[in-house]
């Protein structure tokens, strides 16, 4: 299958740059977000255990097979094995629960969720005695040879990362014999993860940014934390094109070759979100928006610092 707009991966298959985001979706109103989008002309969704509204996305996937506006084939759709599975002789079973919800009998994209393995056999989010996180001792390179045979058996089609740095890129890459085809990220304009894009490039990983709007929704936000959709400097590059400063986001990760899962459950923004392929940034925008980095990660997980596998706590990068 090859889509209209799409990033080759290092193992052949392609991936559409553009998909639908799901996380932190309001429950009730994700299956008909992804059936707005499969009609819009999405074929990308992406998805994870964690974000526990699965089921929602394959009712929408499912209706829209049903009613022959796309095949499964024409869908590339997106899952992550969460914190509490990677113990290897857990990752199977976790995987199989998210084709039951999603009414699949493949992947086409599993990731590795995070780094941080939490404590097994219970809760989603488990809590020591002190209330703090319940952190788990597998490594996540035994996850990933548990991730590799769930390729060789047919349920996914290509594996990656998400939220892993360069140096643990390298460990799963020193064991891996099927080599991580994305790395799912943050990034945006506070954030433009430039050494770890060009590092992942360099390996054939392709890079999918996530909150690339900047989270406006996250629920840990704080009155006052910089709004990157009414960063002035954006506002100004939106009008210059008449376009949305949403459509300028979106269109910045596209020319940089990044795959991009903008989330909305609105219909109207679902539809603006996806018209960004009319149109291009200037060269000048492109460096403009690029000198906008502070390194102003949203999704920082301080609370887990300690995690020996935290992303984020020790390495530049």
């Amino acid at each position: 299958m090859v889509f209209v707009h799409s990033v080759k991966l290092n193992n052949g298959y392609e991936m559409p740059i553009l998909g639908l985001g799901t996380w932190g979706s309001p429950k009730g109103e994700v299956a008909q977000a992804v059936k707005d989008a499969i009609d819009i002309g999405y074929r990308h969704i992406d998805c994870a255990h964690i974000y526990e509204n699965e089921h929602e996305v394959g009712e929408g996937v499912e209706a829209k097979i049903k009613e022959g506006v796309v095949k499964r084939e024409d869908l590339f759709i997106t899952s992550k094995l969460w914190n509490t599975f990677h113990r290897p002789d857990l990752v199977r079973s976790a995987c199989e629960k998210t084709l039951k919800n999603l009414k699949l009998n493949y992947i086409d994209m599993y990731l590795i969720h995070w780094p941080m393995g939490f404590k097994e056999d219970g809760e989603l989010f488990p809590v020591d005695e002190n209330g703090k996180t319940a952190f788990s001792s597998v490594d996540y390179v035994d996850t990933w040879k548990e991730m590799e045979s769930l390729v060789k058996d047919g349920l996914v089609k290509s594996i990656g990362l998400s939220n892993f740095n360069k140096r643990q890129i390298e460990r799963v890459l020193s064991i891996a014999t099927i080599i991580p085809t994305n790395n799912q990220v943050e990034c945006h304009p506070y954030l433009t993860q430039k050494k770890l894009t060009a590092y992942c490039k360099s390996k054939n990983i392709v890079v999918t940014a996530y909150s690339p709007l900047g989270s406006p929704n996250r629920p840990w936000a704080k009155a006052g934390d910089p709004v990157l959709m009414e960063d002035p400097k954006i506002v100004a590059i939106a009008e210059k094109y008449s376009k949305t400063t949403a459509q300028v986001l979106i269109r910045y990760q596209i020319q940089r070759g990044n795959i991009v899962i903008p989330k909305s459950v609105n219909k109207n923004r679902i539809a603006s979100n996806f018209d960004v392929f009319g149109y291009e940034l200037s060269d000048a925008d492109m460096q403009a928006i690029d000198g906008f980095d502070c390194n102003g990660r949203f999704v920082a997980l301080t609370h887990l610092h300690g995690h020996p596998h935290h992303p984020f706590e020790n390495d530049e990068y």
